[in-house]
């Protein structure tokens, strides 16, 4: 054994003290504004039902016309592969997987819509259609048929609008304790956002309705929809989106880029408005950005291109929207907003296809990791934790199965939230 090697020093305990001491209120900082990601469940898409259509049948009816038009116009694996460009062995694991999916949960998160899409006529109407939308939602979780998350866009809180927006966010929250109570689910979506001061309005929406109620401060969250420019570039040159996610107070879930309303803003004309186009790009980097590590997730946007009609055009619109999926999953953008039945079946295609193709090299690569058995890669914490990631939102969504990964990797579920949910000191340590 060899002759320990001695260890000198030049500074007294207290310099590393006085550091500490005057770093405590940014260590504060980064866990009250970074406190990492939520590591709950995070839907693949977003489907917007307008208020006034949804019933109790809206998602059994999706699912019934995914699979229709599954029938109609890829009825095997074969074909459905075909048009997408799917490897020989990948077709008939992902083309049972959709079908599967379809019939068991074809939606995995609805926004009964009181904004753009509602055709309603306001007034009494819209209340009817809110407190509608409460009874079915509640009834909808209670007796197993809800999507795992569900709730409303209500309109903005831009003049105009903003009255009938706080109205029938009242008369929907109010509904939901009537007839149960706050679902685990429930996710509210706040519109066309241009200033951080408009979150902060709907915050103090929330905190009033917690307090007339009772309940826990907080209880109700929020997603932010970036739809205009003032969004992500404010008059001074700040990412206003940033502010904004400041702004709420530690209630917001989600920012979801709004393709349409977003590229009309910047003057891009209708027929290139799309979430590849550089705006787009651009937007979501900054909201991307200003989102990293503070547990607000990042969802794109959609494509208005419908798989409808003759089978040569819902295979056309089938292929553009499966690779601006599979674009935006590359770009860790994992969700995404679905506007018709005939897009979920694309919707699901690209993400199992995505899961399915990364999946052994991923188990494997944390494997290695986990068992300090080295490779031919040098992973580190943080690779560690985006390698758990990809597996878990694999599981989540039906792409992987449970046994498989257990197997191929030698991790537990809870041993894969570990890796995914680190303590912050766990990717910046070195050893003491």
């Amino acid at each position: 054994m060899g002759q320990q090697e001695k260890v000198s020093t030049s500074l007294a305990g207290a310099v590393s003290e006085g550091i500490s001491a005057s770093l405590a209120a940014v260590d504060a900082e980064l866990d009250r504004r970074y406190p990492g990601d939520p590591g709950t469940r995070q839907p693949v898409h977003t489907v917007y039902v307008p208020g006034n259509l949804f019933d109790a049948g809206t998602i059994r009816s999706w699912g019934d016309q995914a699979l229709a038009a599954l029938d109609e116009h890829a009825p095997d694996a074969a074909s459905f592969a075909a048009v997408l460009g799917l490897s020989d062995g990948l077709a008939e694991d992902v083309y049972g997987r959709v079908r599967a999916k379809l019939e068991r949960e074809p939606i995995e998160d609805l926004r009964v819509d009181f904004e753009d899409g509602y055709a309603g006529q306001g007034g009494a109407a819209e209340d009817a259609d809110a407190a509608r939308a409460a009874r079915l939602i509640s009834e909808a979780y209670a007796n197993g048929t809800a999507a795992p998350y569900m709730g409303i866009r209500m309109k903005c809180m831009e003049a105009a609008v903003r009255d009938r927006g706080i109205r029938t966010t009242d008369i929907f929250l109010t509904g939901l304790l009537e007839h149960g109570g706050l679902p685990d689910g429930l996710v509210l979506t706040l519109p066309k956002v241009t200033y951080p001061e408009q979150v902060s309005a709907f915050v103090r929406l929330l905190e009033a309705f917690e307090k007339a109620h009772g309940l826990d401060a907080g209880r109700l969250g929020f997603e932010i929809q970036i739809e205009t420019s003032q969004s992500i570039l404010a008059t001074d040159g700040t990412a206003a989106v940033a502010r904004m996610i400041g702004a709420a107070e530690g209630r917001a879930t989600g920012l979801h880029y709004g393709t349409f309303d977003y590229s009309a803003c910047l003057g891009v004309s209708a027929a290139y408005q799309a979430s590849d186009h550089p705006a787009a790009d651009h937007a979501k980097a900054i909201m991307q950005v200003a989102a990293a590590g503070t547990g607000v997730r990042v969802s794109d946007g959609s494509t208005n291109v419908l798989p409808v009609g003759p089978t040569e055009h819902v295979h056309e619109a089938w292929r553009l929207h499966y690779g601006l999926t599979r674009r935006a999953l590359a770009r860790a953008y994992y969700q995404g907003w679905d506007m018709h039945p005939g897009h979920i079946p694309t919707r699901y295609a690209a993400v199992f296809a995505f899961y399915r193709e990364g999946f052994e090299a991923a188990a494997k690569r944390l494997s290695a990791y986990a068992n300090h058995a080295g490779g031919d890669v040098m992973d580190e914490p943080a690779t560690a934790k985006a390698l758990s990631s990809y597996l878990l939102r694999g599981i989540d969504c039906g792409a992987l199965d449970t046994a498989e990964v257990d197997a191929l990797t030698g991790l537990t579920r809870a041993d894969l939230d570990r890796f995914a949910a680190p303590r912050r000191g766990d990717l910046t340590a070195t050893a003491q």
